[in-house]
């Protein structure tokens, strides 16, 4: 499928989306948060697809931020609606796919960016990288989760730190505060992505979205993630991925799992 503002790829089981806004650093505008939308519900239905990796085009932004002049002149309402909007058709539907989106962060991820990047399921990042919450610069504050997933992965006096003072850290800063996982080159990204990707494709499809779904229930208020867990363990017993995964190992062979 044609998109304008990103491109999509497939192939081995993998699935590859990259924002392609190049001239405005990749910036987040309504019709991006669409495609980009539409993008992971196809390749998330896609029995082939085991893992998606998320980046930006160029060398110098992942996501630079949403498109400012889109909402400068919203009202309370519209700019709620937007907050809403975007959580729930983007950064929310992200951070509980059932296929494992890694976020290969090149260049500034800022803002929506950053937001966009902490919605997938781990960062690995370029060395100059950038990331950052600015909003509260502009008299308002992260509105696509940014308040809520940002102490999740740094804890919460970091993450005041951050929002309050509007500043960027650097990619190894990043690392050191949990906020991504590995920091190498940029020409290396792409192929850490792929390496990462390769081991969790050698697993169970069907395991990784039940334990997804058992990871997310410990954020979620109201929710006993124990309970969860039980629940989706228990299910993994009835699962054609269980018996081939547990026969291999008994048989002493490597698996061969059916897929999602």
């Amino acid at each position: 499928m044609d998109f304008e503002n990103i491109i999509v790829e497939k192939g081995d089981g993998l699935g590859q989306i990259t924002i392609n806004r190049p001239k405005k650093l990749n910036a987040l505008n309504k019709d991006t948060i669409t495609e980009l939308s539409l993008a992971f519900k196809l390749l998330e239905e896609d029995a082939e697809v085991k893992v998606i990796i998320l980046t930006g085009s160029g060398e110098k932004a992942f996501v630079a931020g949403a498109d400012i002049s889109e909402f400068a002149n919203f009202s309370v309402d519209e700019g709620g609606k937007l907050a809403q909007e975007g959580q729930e058709i983007l950064f929310d539907y992200v951070e509980n796919l059932s296929t494992p989106v890694i976020a290969a962060v090149n260049g500034f991820a800022l803002g929506g960016g950053l937001e966009l990047a902490m919605a997938c399921h781990f960062r690995i990042a370029s060395d100059n990288a950038k990331m950052g919450l600015p909003e509260v610069s502009l008299g308002v504050i992260p509105g696509y989760g940014g308040t809520q997933r940002l102490p999740q992965l740094v804890g919460k006096g970091k993450a005041m730190e951050l929002i309050m003072t509007a500043g960027m850290i650097s990619a190894e800063d990043a690392k050191d505060c949990g906020l991504v996982n590995h920091v190498t080159t940029l020409e290396e990204l792409l192929p850490l992505a792929e390496k990462l990707a390769g081991k969790i494709m050698r697993n169970s499809s069907v395991a990784i979205a039940s334990a997804i779904k058992a990871v997310n229930a410990n954020f979620k208020d109201g929710v006993n993630g124990f309970d969860i867990e039980i629940n989706e363990f228990g299910n993994c017993f009835g699962t054609e991925d269980f018996t081939e995964g547990t026969t291999a190992f008994l048989e002493k062979r490597k698996p061969n799992f059916p897929g999602k």
